[in-house]
């Protein structure tokens, strides 16, 4: 079994800063891509930034310059630095990473998501 288990969500102020984390375990042979969507009520899931194993990063513009992604390999983690937060960052966050398991087996998988809200 592989999994994805994101931490690091909450409330904060606008301009603010939150720091995502999100670990995989299990039968993990190698992880591909990583990456961080978000979902905020009444829209469709939105890609955040993403992170190849060899470290390059694409963002979303809305968060360019503000959100930084990152990853640990010898951790199987990836984070997402937040800075600058805005209302309209406020979405559920969800951890995705393209992972190979000791089967030989490649498939996307999906963390549970974390609360972000950003408000006063």
């Amino acid at each position: 079994q592989v999994q994805l288990v994101e931490s690091g969500g909450g409330l904060v102020q606008p301009g603010g800063s939150l720091r995502l984390s999100c670990a995989a375990s299990g039968y993990i042979f190698s992880i591909n891509d990583m990456g961080w969507y978000r979902q905020a009520p009444g829209k469709q899931r939105e890609l955040v930034a993403a992170i190849t194993s060899g470290g390059s990063t694409n963002y979303a513009d809305s968060v360019k310059g503000r959100f930084t992604i990152s990853r640990d390999n010898a951790k199987n983690t990836v984070y997402l630095q937040m800075n600058s937060l805005k209302p309209e960052d406020t979405a559920i966050y969800y951890c995705n990473a393209r992972i190979t398991n000791m089967l030989k087996y490649s498939r996307d998988y999906w963390g549970q998501g974390t609360q972000v809200t950003v408000s006063s």
